[in-house]
């Protein structure tokens, strides 16, 4: 139930099936040149070099090389010295990516191609990384890590523990889900050694996914899951040494059971700085390591009352790297410490601090940092906060408030990768009434070029972006699409989607996004006559401040879910709209809200679909439940109350519920629980398991077409289209 804050990743997820990200190339970003004046392009086996200025491509390879592997191109690594190229291919998906495969070494200066770790079982390999020297090249196979020399391709084990649930160099499910945490190791600068992390789930409990289909026997399906009120797995860091296999520990303070260790990166051949947050994620420490004693120093510490953000929030779900400033005399830090998602710049020390971003507004994400040029480039919309556009501030502290580069008198949403020398950028642009545009633009002078008028297309379309102010005096962000040739009149229908949860928000200004939502629909829901919303309620990840998402802290299912169900109640009563005919849907956490919002509040629901819903809280996970909820052991009830279980004897509407019996991120065993639960207070729904389909549902042939023929039948059939 993760979805961070790059907005609409639900939606990829869900409706064109899971992520296939490559391993160590964080999502929607660009290969750039080390010099940051061109990027690279995979073609199926070819590797080429755009130069920007120019345009010319270029192959940085010989095809005649690259020919000898035996499939496409995942993605690539140069050495530090650009005389070799790691290649990952064949790949394979661990839960959500695309983390397992086989790496080659393309010698280009030598015209040689060798296959690393070839007594490892096929497809076995993650995170292959050069060594700084070039030298070697280490990797995770089967939860150990290995060291391979490049020129003799000689193999060097280094941990020797590794199993199913002691994990050596990558992580458990929680942490992948959860932190973003996959890549688990780190060279260090002299290329002597390697720190990595070790995750025991040892004592953590499994939950059985049960294959019953292919087979005539079934097959039991162990996932290692630590539910809430679940002590978290422990987790350490060690540092191995490439000679002689010897691994010191770190010494960090405090009951592994109780912290996670979210940042681990070297400061120098000698030194780590980590990231402990305690259970509760309320208190951050940093702490200075040394590499060879294991002693900790820690130099910056940062609590809050409800819960920490962590780098995924801000760095397009990618937790790794350190953001050091001025020859690592200064470095980078986001916090909401004063009621708003802010940029700070932090003496290495810990002792001085100097706020960059100030004044009442928050950024949503870091898109460059220039240590050279002295600024850093960030997202934020401070007026409008279903927008989106590029601005910058000065790294000394300086800037009074923050310069806009995106033009921001075309309003909707962008997005930016900028190079690493801040001067190149590709831009992407879109609204609900403007095309998406995308073009490359060059900022020869910090200033990007503004996107022309002649390049702007308009959409026609009946979408109206909106706020409505709720009987407890909320406003909420919504938007309405009308449906074709309204009469004002006459009666209409409405479906409302909802996620509802600290996720994701969906309503944001860009083209298309409205469509994303209902295309499970099989027909044109405004030609059929339906009013479709969303809305955002406070808990949603919005830019409105600390105080807006921090709302939902232990209020899942209670505080979020009267928002919206008192801002549809204010659309409802639009003389248009046919109380009779109202329906909800949602997915995951939005399928929770879905039911949530059919069994509180009946007399305004009536029709509710709720796909792989969460229907006890006590059931997910415990980095994710115990963030927003704190721990059920002290405050048990809130737990109880925010469950849509808890709900079930008041369901008086239609509901379908549907599950995928594979899915490892919301167990089967929610709608189970609930079904249990509408037999006990005879409800009866309509419910849809599909067979071994995961969280997203889209494995097997025919499911999503199911699905969708699904989803319309029940809609038309409880809540009717068409104008009355």
């Amino acid at each position: 139930m993760h979805m961070n804050n790059v907005k609409w990743l639900l939606f990829v997820v869900i409706l064109f099936g899971v992520e296939t990200v490559s391993a160590q190339f964080p999502k929607n970003e660009i290969n750039w040149t080390s010099d940051g004046n061109g990027y690279y392009k995979i073609t199926g086996k070819s590797i080429s070099k755009i130069d920007l200025a120019t345009g010319q491509e270029t192959s940085v390879v010989k095809q005649s090389l690259l020919d000898g592997l035996p499939s496409s191109i995942a993605s690539f690594y140069f050495s530090n010295d650009k005389s070799k190229i790691l290649i990952f291919t064949n790949t394979a998906t661990v839960w959500r990516y695309k983390t397992r495969g086989d790496y080659w070494v393309a010698d280009v200066a030598n015209n040689k191609l060798v296959q690393l770790g070839k007594d490892k079982p096929a497809q076995s390999l993650m995170y292959a990384k050069f060594s700084p020297d070039g030298k070697s090249v280490a990797y995770v196979s089967e939860r150990n890590i290995y060291s391979e020399d490049i020129a003799s391709n000689k193999i060097q084990q280094l941990t020797f523990d590794g199993t199913r649930k002691l994990i050596n160099g990558t992580f458990d499910w929680v942490y992948e889900e959860e932190f973003q945490l996959r890549d688990g190791f780190r060279w260090s600068p002299d290329s002597k050694s390697i720190a990595f992390w070790q995750i025991d789930a040892t004592k953590i409990r499994d939950y059985y996914m049960l294959n019953t289909t292919d087979s005539i026997y079934s097959k039991v399906i162990p996932v290692e899951y630590p539910k809430a009120g679940e002590p978290p797995s422990p987790a350490k860091i060690g540092v191995v040494t490439i000679e002689n296999a010897k691994i010191n520990w770190v010494a960090l303070p405090g009951d592994p059971q109780q912290h996670y260790l979210t940042r681990m990166e070297w400061v120098n051949p000698n030194t780590l700085v980590i990231q402990q947050l305690n259970r509760r994620q309320q208190v951050s420490k940093l702490f200075y390591s040394n590499a060879e004693t294991g002693a900790s120093n820690q130099f910056f510490t940062e609590s809050t009352t409800s819960w920490i953000e962590t780098k995924d929030y801000w760095n397009n779900d990618d937790p790794r790297g350190w953001e050091w400033l001025n020859n690592q005399k200064d470095f980078l830090w986001v916090s909401e410490k004063d009621g708003w998602r802010h940029i700070y710049k932090i003496s290495s020390d810990g002792k001085k601090e100097t706020l960059l971003t100030n004044g009442k507004y928050d950024i949503l994400s870091i898109k460059c940092i220039d240590d050279k040029g002295g600024y850093v480039y960030f997202m934020a919309s401070p007026d409008n906060t279903t927008q989106l556009y590029l601005f910058r501030v000065r790294l000394d502290g300086k800037s009074k408030t923050p310069e806009p580069i995106s033009d921001l008198s075309l309003k909707g949403t962008n997005d930016y990768s900028i190079s690493p020398n801040a001067k190149w950028a590709k831009h992407s642009f879109s609204s609900h009434k403007v095309y998406p545009l995308e073009k490359w633009e060059y900022l020869p002078d910090y200033k990007i070029k503004k996107i022309g008028s002649s390049s702007v297309e308009y959409a026609v379309n009946d979408i109206e972006y909106t706020t409505v102010t709720t009987e407890d005096g909320i406003t909420l962000d919504a938007w309405i699409t009308k449906p074709i040739n309204f009469d004002s009149t006459k009666k209409y229908p409405i479906l409302f989607f909802i996620y509802g949860e600290a996720g994701s928000s969906t309503i944001e200004d860009t083209y298309g996004a409205q469509d994303n939502q209902y295309q499970l629909y099989t027909g044109d829901l405004k030609a059929d006559g339906y009013f479709q919303v969303s809305l955002d309620n406070r808990g949603t990840p919005s830019l409105k401040g600390a105080a807006w998402r921090k709302a939902i802290y232990k209020n899942i299912g209670r505080l979020n879910i009267r928002d919206y169900a008192m801002g549809a109640k204010k659309i409802i009563e639009r003389p248009y709209i046919d109380k009779d005919r109202v329906a909800v849907w949602g997915w995951s956490g939005g399928g929770s809200s879905t039911i949530n919002l059919l069994c509180q509040y009946p007399q305004l629901f009536k029709t509710g679909i709720a796909i792989a819903p969460l229907n006890n809280l006590f059931f997910y996970d415990n980095i994710y439940q115990e963030r927003y909820m704190g721990l059920p052991q002290e405050n048990k009830e809130d737990y109880i109350k925010g469950s849509p279980i808890y709900y079930a004897k008041n369901l008086e509407g239609n509901l379908l519920m549907v599950h995928g019996s594979g899915d490892d991120n919301v167990h089967f065993g929610n709608s189970e629980a609930m079904i249990n639960e509408f037999i006990k207070y005879n409800k009866q729904f309509q419910f849809m398991d599909y067979p071994n389909r995961t969280h997203s549902l889209y494995e097997g042939q025919g499911t999503r077409t199911h699905l969708a023929g699904l989803f319309t039948k029940f809609l038309r059939t409880n809540c009717p289209p068409g104008a009355k």
